[in-house]
């Protein structure tokens, strides 16, 4: 798995301090609102997008208030900013490229902030065409690999729909067409697989390998784009090993070797 992932999933193992809860909390709000208003419903039954969203406020313990004001906010019940959804791309150290899905009320404000956060990372924020074309835009389900056999797995998966799925170290990740995400989610859950996370992302192509100061500065780039209260998710090529995201962040290998 590429070195952004293992580098988020530090980062969640360290847990969550107030404020990193705030911008988490900010991020599914406007996920919500703008799943109620692209779907033009506040029923979750009947807007898969919002019944994703809420799921996924409803994991972080996201008061219920909270999650209607939120919809009601998306249906136009209560006043709010309306959000605009961006997809900017951008190049890293060392010709690693990034996806950044933003969620924006001010188009201008945000885009001046990510070109600043790229020149701080020896980068640069591109045009449309600039990174997109490295990576396959699918739905990506992960899960426990410790608490889902392989031919459960398949079984439920490929059944459903799926196009492929990887042994990613401690997580399965399965691949599946953008229209058929919500088929082999509920497919999985179906068959009692603890499903960590489901969602609409990129996967590169091919991973770039980076080592030494440019993997520093590729980890400080992305965790600088996570960290923006507009965007929603980061993608990106590079690959860090084992060793030198422990040498980066003095941080232990999660599980046994082989890890991510």
């Amino acid at each position: 798995m590429s070195g952004h992932s293992k580098w988020a999933t530090i980062k969640r193992k360290k847990g969550a301090t107030d404020a990193a809860r705030g911008k988490l909390f900010t991020k599914l709000i406007r996920e919500i609102v703008t799943a109620a208003r692209v779907g033009g419903t506040g029923d979750p039954g009947a807007n898969s997008r919002l019944r994703k969203a809420v799921n996924d406020a409803k994991a972080q313990q996201m008061p219920a208030d909270t999650i209607k004001r939120a919809i009601q906010r998306g249906t136009g019940e209560l006043e709010g900013a309306a959000f605009e959804e961006v997809l900017y791309e951008g190049k890293g150290p060392g010709g690693t490229l990034f996806l950044v899905e933003v969620m924006t009320d001010n188009r201008n404000r945000t885009v001046a902030e990510l070109r600043k956060a790229f020149e701080r990372h020896n980068g640069a924020l591109g045009s449309s065409g600039t990174a997109a074309w490295a990576f396959d835009h699918l739905g990506i389900i992960t899960l426990d690999k410790a608490s889902v056999s392989e031919e459960a797995l398949m079984e439920a998966a490929v059944g459903a729909g799926a196009d492929d799925y990887r042994d990613e170290g401690d997580v399965w990740l399965v691949c599946t067409p953008l229209d058929q995400l919500d088929q082999v989610t509920s497919a999985l859950e179906q068959a009692k697989l603890p499903i960590q996370e489901s969602k609409l992302g990129y996967l590169p192509k091919v991973k770039k390998t980076v080592t030494g100061r440019e993997a520093e500065v590729c980890l400080g780039l992305f965790e600088s784009l996570d960290e923006h209260d507009d965007v929603q998710k980061v993608f990106s090529d590079f690959d860090v090993s084992d060793d030198e995201l422990q040498r980066i962040t003095g941080t232990p290998s999660a599980r046994p070797p082989p890890e991510r």
